[in-house]
């Protein structure tokens, strides 16, 4: 039962001859042995008799005999023909090596993956390690099924009360991996794994029903096909993976060989029919579009990762064929007739027939097919055409080829010769259609479907529509106050599809996943029905006009919708329109003279499996160079995450003295992880309100469930001590755009963080960037951060007439960008002077109008094969902001060009809105005031030019107040001095501190004084003071406060250099108040 589609495993089919088994020695038997043997032979014989002469004693029909006769034939023949399969099977996995070498010039099907394919790998150490196992894993099978399974079985149905297992054996055959390859070029935050799986299996299952005397089991499986892994997403936290989805490409080959009573599932005709309902199965839970999913870690949503957008969508035109073979011949072949051909065409579990050309070895089809791609690389477009018969249809060939293909090249237009058949050739146009999640094209592909013409009765669809229903709540009770059993049809247009059943409960969990072609979103609706399993009694409805999908965020609506009756339904529906990327030339990757396996323009294409089918029928045209690039429809997605981390208050004190007697300080520091990147604050010694003032950028994509942990610790010699933990969901942060609060710490006592967290907006106006950078300049930050004024996006496609190596060979090419500290490289490709990569890279920019970018393309990243030097002031000239076309390399030859695209995506902030042009403050009537949040940028002292405070002015103290309610507490943060004035004799700075004192008060006892900054006109202070306060007391204080010099006693230099007072009850307390405050002189 050898198939093509299981891939490339190990034979499993009968042509595994009896040759090939070695041969069993037997010793002699003894006499007694013997005498039973006659014995046995003797019954034998005349039990086959005995059916003969009770047929004619009781008058049957001779074709009554002779039809149970050729059924008993039939199931003997399929018997030994799957055991002598099976044997074949396990001695063909013993024996791979030995078996490999005395078959090398076997057909390439039936030998290993890893002899046929070069990047997939042999693993005999996880057949080793599964070979060790598997005894302890039938343990488990074996109470698995005794123990839960049969009396489940038993408790379900009152026939079937004595049923039991009474033998459950694996056997010695382990399963075995002939083969992995891994992916891992097509996307950084996933790893894709094939497993060419292969087992022939000595496994021994047997049940007994004793009530009815009935036996039945199995003894023997073969399954063989290719299983995908995929560890996604990669995490930064252990186990590093967030889940595990596996699913099979195509369906998998299965054969079992039964016994006891289900051996009449070996009769011929049953046989078939009770494997394919076993694979139907099978299918249901693990081929494609299905998939099993096995979270790792919590908080993920699995929903996306069990039922993901497809990849996109190929549209097959199926034009013609030529020379097709005749079937349909006369006199015994004698005088050649024609052939009634038809095409059958399937992508996965996607199948169309085409309908059927009389008496013709040219037919004219002309029909269009739209396919859903869930997976590249790993799906193939297989078609077969056929001769109709009345009886059996005649074969005339097959083409198959991986849709990866399609995907690289965009639109495919070429004639395939037929595998498999004497002769003939079949003509393909494919068109690779991309889903976008706007809809600002939707007009144009509307109008270009309407130019289509086939002969097809559906038009060409304009988007496809995604549909994950996921469960219900509150649904109406049946008559008589009993649990519905709930089902979903979901319809659109005349296209309707079903849910499966949840039996008796009004909260139903369905997690299923649908989609619907949709031809035109503006006109067609969504119809959603929940209905008892019965389809007749109605538990609600809901009508969704695609058309309010339009006007949605990203064409999607995720939520929970009212039902029209009773209770409630929970689905995410996504709209996605079909574009075809008309930059694209119809060019094919297959040439009558396929090129070398490495080489770049093709890279990871299975020229084993392809190139023999794309001889063309006359020789093709010279394909055009394209003129612009072809990325990913998610190119330049991704979003940057600015975080500042201000402060912290109220932690824990770990560095105490006499066993915890006295009380000590900590040495904090802060660890922020997000997107499998960590960054660490400084570390502020004995300080329990730390202020670090330190920023972080990073580029980040949405994915769900992600999240960002923040860890403070206290710094010590041997063991940092643990002083407590908070996580934020990104979504949440995605959601508001700026975010400027205090955390409370978990897994502590006590503590909090202040921080202040955007995601930036991008825009691609130029415009903005110089009112961006005059605000970016003023920020000062103690980690040295320079804020990112924008984001580079990078695409690199292709290069071409590159010069040879200096031996003449052919060159392997890697391409590293360089942007300042920041390189990236691409992968190698293979001996080619016209390479194709297909990457994509991204770079934080701090100044668009300074920086260079440098791509350098070299030979195993040794002999320069040319350069590229793009300044990015350029890409800030293009319409835009992008860059999208070849460009010349220096140091190479005349022709030597690379393709590229360039985006530049401007991040905008919200502090820097109003930023005036000069940039020497917010506007008149407000230049002190700092925006009403807590302090979102402690450096916005900058705002306020000294120049406007005149040459007499003692400088300005910036504060932070404010009240915790958590706490109830108020605070009082002073931040820091500016423009103080030089006093006495130093030249070079002030010794200053700040005291201050909250009136009235007469005891002195709200008096504070922070410490002393020697010779320094601008001196940061960051120290914070907290008063146990009611909210109402609070207000009805005055802060008095003094800026001074540190002077000695006998000194004659002025001590005071400015003071300033404030009522309490003239800001507001609650929301905590940054600003800066003038000062004034002693005299005034």
């Amino acid at each position: 039962m050898q198939s093509g589609d299981s891939g490339p495993s190990m034979g499993t089919g009968s042509g595994y001859a009896d040759s090939s088994l070695p041969e069993e020695t037997n010793p002699p038997k003894p006499p007694g042995q013997n005498a039973v043997s006659v014995l046995w032979s003797f019954g034998k014989g005349l039990a086959t008799v005995l059916p003969v002469y009770l047929a004619g004693y009781f008058g049957f029909s001779i074709s009554l005999v002779l039809f149970v006769l050729m059924v008993y034939m039939g199931w003997k023949h399929s018997r030994n023909d799957k055991v002598m399969r099976l044997r074949s099977a396990m001695y063909a996995l013993e024996n791979e090596k030995a078996y490999t070498t005395a078959r090398a010039f076997r057909s390439k099907r039936e030998l290993p993956p890893w002899v046929n394919f070069p990047d997939v790998e042999k693993v005999e150490w996880i057949n080793k390690i599964l070979q060790q196992a598997w005894p302890f894993l039938g343990q488990y099978l074996e109470k698995l099924l005794m123990d839960t399974i049969a009396p489940a079985i038993r408790a379900s149905n009152t026939h079937l009360q004595t049923l039991s297992f009474t033998k459950v054996n694996l056997g010695e055959k382990a399963i075995k991996v002939v083969g992995v390859k891994a992916y891992t070029e097509n996307d950084k935050r996933q790893v894709l794994l094939d497993l060419y799986i292969s087992y022939a299996g000595d496994v021994e299952v047997n049940v007994e029903i004793k009530r009815y005397f009935c036996k039945a089991g199995v003894k023997g499986i073969q399954l063989h096909g290719k299983l995908r892994v995929i560890l996604e997403p990669l995490i930064g936290d252990v186990p590093l993976v967030g889940a595990i989805t596996m699913f099979f490409i195509r369906r998998p080959t299965l054969d079992i060989n039964w016994t006891g009573l289900t051996n009449v599932l070996d009769i011929p005709g049953l046989n078939a029919l009770s494997d394919t309902m076993i694979m139907d199965a099978i299918a249901s839970h693990l081929v494609l579009p299905n998939r099993l999913t096995i979270p790792l870690v919590a908080n993920l949503h699995v929903a996306q990762l069990r039922s993901p957008l497809p990849r996109g969508v190929v549209r097959i035109h199926l034009l013609e064929a030529e020379n097709l073979t005749a079937k349909d011949t006369v006199i015994k072949g004698i005088i050649d007739g024609k052939s009634d051909p038809y095409a059958v065409l399937r992508v996965g579990t996607q199948t169309f027939t085409s309908h059927t050309v009389d008496s013709n070895l040219n037919p004219q089809w002309r029909e269009m097919f739209e396919v859903i791609v869930h997976e590249v690389p790993g799906q193939e477009l297989e078609v077969e055409v056929f001769d109709k018969d009345q009886n059996q249809d005649d074969f005339l060939g097959r083409v198959k080829m991986d849709l990866e293909i399609v995907h690289k090249a965009r639109v495919l237009d070429e004639w395939f010769t037929l595998k498999d058949a004497p002769s003939g050739s079949v003509h393909l146009r494919l068109e690779w259609l991309s889903l976008l999640p706007s809809a600002d094209r939707l007009c144009e592909v509307i109008q270009r479907n309407q130019n289509v013409i086939c002969r097809t009765t559906d038009p060409p669809s304009a988007a496809i529509l995604a549909v994950y229903l996921d469960r219900a709540q509150d649904l109406p009770l049946k008559k008589g106050n009993k649990d519905p059993s709930p089902m979903v049809q979901l319809s659109v247009q005349d296209i309707t599809k079903e849910s499966r059943t949840c039996n008796l409960t009004t909260s139903p969990v369905w997690e299923e996943a649908f989609t619907f072609y949709i031809q035109d979103p503006r006109k067609q609706d969504l119809d959603i029905q929940v209905k008892d399993d019965d389809r007749t009694l109605s538990l609600g409805s809901l009508f969704i006009p695609l058309n309010r999908l339009l006007a949605s965020p990203d064409l999607s609506m995720d939520q929970w919708f009212q039902l029209d009756r009773v209770g409630r339904i929970y689905i995410n529906v996504v709209l996605r329109v079909l574009y075809l990327n008309e930059d694209a030339s119809p060019t094919s990757p297959i040439s009558p003279h396929p090129p070398s396996p490495g080489s770049g323009d093709h890279e990871g294409v299975a020229f084993p499996e392809v190139s023999t089918g794309g001889v063309s029928r006359a020789p093709n045209p010279v394909p055009t160079r394209p003129e612009h690039t072809t990325p990913e429809p998610d190119f330049a997605n991704e979003g940057v995450l600015r975080i500042h981390l201000v402060e912290a208050s109220n932690l824990i004190a770990k560095d105490n003295f006499m066993g915890g007697m006295v009380k000590g300080k900590s040495d904090p520091y802060v660890k922020i992880r997000v997107g499998g990147i960590t960054f660490r604050s400084h570390t502020i010694k004995e300080n329990l309100n730390p202020y670090w003032n330190e920023l972080y950028e990073i580029i980040l994509t949405q994915l769900p469930g992600q999240e960002i942990q923040f860890e403070l610790f206290d710094k010590d010699l041997d063991q940092d001590d643990f002083l407590g933990r908070f996580k934020l969901n990104l979504k949440d942060i995605i959601t508001n755009q700026f975010t400027d609060e205090w955390y409370t710490l978990n897994d502590v006592k006590s503590g909090r963080v202040h921080l202040a967290m955007e995601w930036l907006p991008r825009v691609s106006d130029s415009t903005r960037l110089d009112q961006i950078l005059q605000y970016q300049a003023q920020q000062q930050y103690q980690n040295k951060a320079v804020p990112s004024s924008a984001i580079l996006f990078l695409f690199v496609e292709r290069a071409h007439g590159l010069p040879l190596k200096k031996n003449g060979k052919e060159p392997k090419v890697g391409a590293e960008i360089v942007l300042k500290a920041t390189s990236f490289k691409t992968k190698l490709c293979e001996r080619s002077t016209s390479p194709r990569w297909d990457e994509a890279f991204h770079f934080l920019v701090r100044d668009p109008k300074e920086e260079i970018l440098i791509v350098k393309l070299s030979h195993s990243w040794g002999q320069a094969l040319g350069t590229v030097i793009l300044p990015l002031r350029e890409v800030l000239s293009e319409q835009c902001l992008v860059l999208d076309r070849w460009l010349k390399l220096d140091g190479a030859l005349p022709e030597s060009q690379i393709l590229l695209r360039a985006t530049l995506k401007v991040l905008e902030t919200q502090l820097a809105r109003g930023f005036s042009d000069g940039g020497t403050g917010e506007g008149s009537g407000d230049r002190d005031h700092v925006i009403h949040r807590r302090d979102t940028e402690p450096n916005l002292r900058h705002r306020s030019p000294l120049s406007q405070l005149g040459d007499q002015s003692p400088g300005q103290v910036k504060l932070q107040i404010g009240y915790s309610l958590e706490e109830n507490r108020l605070f009082i943060t002073i931040l820091s001095c500016r423009g103080l004035p030089v006093c006495g004799s130093a030249k070079d700075g002030t010794d200053s501190y700040v005291t201050f004192i909250l009136l009235p008060d007469k005891n002195r006892t709200t008096k504070r004084k922070t410490n002393i900054k020697k010779r320094d006109l601008n001196p940061e202070f960051n120290e914070r003071f907290d008063f146990d306060f009611s909210l109402e007391e609070s207000m009805q204080r005055r802060l008095d406060l003094t800026v001074k010099n540190n002077v000695s006693f006998m000194s004659r230099e002025r001590e005071v250099i400015g003071k300033f007072q404030l009522d309490l009850d003239q800001i507001d307390l609650k929301t905590s108040v940054t600003q800066w405050y003038d000062l004034v002189g002693e005299s005034n």
